[in-house]
């Protein structure tokens, strides 16, 4: 029997200035718990249009991330949405200060553009598999739509990972 076998994904469309978003932190944090390392979790960049500072925090998260702290920054933030509706960047780079990322590596980034085609790489991605609201949940090919109703959601991801994953006796 393989030791270290593949984890199953979960991809998380996200837009970082959705409340549901943050409400959604709740459910992928007890999935981390249930499953371990056999649950990888991948965040993926959705901005929404109606969210004005959204496309900037994707890329303020991308150069966190790019400084090893991107879990960190992603969960302070969306803790955070409706405040970033009202202060905008400049608490893009306060979060960025409190969970030890270089401020002023954000602001040049949010400048030079240098993570724009990871974020725009992230929504593409998703639009082409018809992701139109946030959070999107993708596993084993099936896409969950958080953005219209977040009820029930964990359990059915659970239940396709564990389905996914085999009866595995560690689980």
């Amino acid at each position: 029997m393989n030791e270290n076998p593949e984890p199953v994904v979960l991809d998380v469309w996200c837009d970082l200035q959705c409340p549901d978003c943050h409400r959604a932190e709740s459910d992928l944090n007890a999935l981390r718990e249930r499953f371990g390392a056999a649950l990888e979790i991948r965040r993926r960049h959705f901005p929404l249009g109606n969210h004005q500072h959204a496309l900037a925090a994707a890329q303020a998260a991308e150069e966190a991330f790019a400084q090893g702290h991107g879990e960190e920054y992603w969960t302070a933030l969306l803790a955070r949405t409706a405040e970033l509706g009202r202060r905008g960047p400049a608490l893009l780079l306060e979060v960025a200060t409190e969970v030890g990322v270089d401020a002023d590596e954000v602001d040049t980034a949010l400048v030079d553009g240098r993570h724009l085609l990871v974020v725009d790489a992230d929504q593409a991605e998703g639009q082409a598999i018809g992701v139109t609201g946030t959070p999107t949940y993708v596993i084993g090919g099936q896409r969950l739509d958080g953005g219209r109703s977040q009820e029930g959601l964990r359990e059915r991801v659970a239940e396709i990972a564990q389905s996914l994953l085999g009866q595995r006796s560690d689980l």
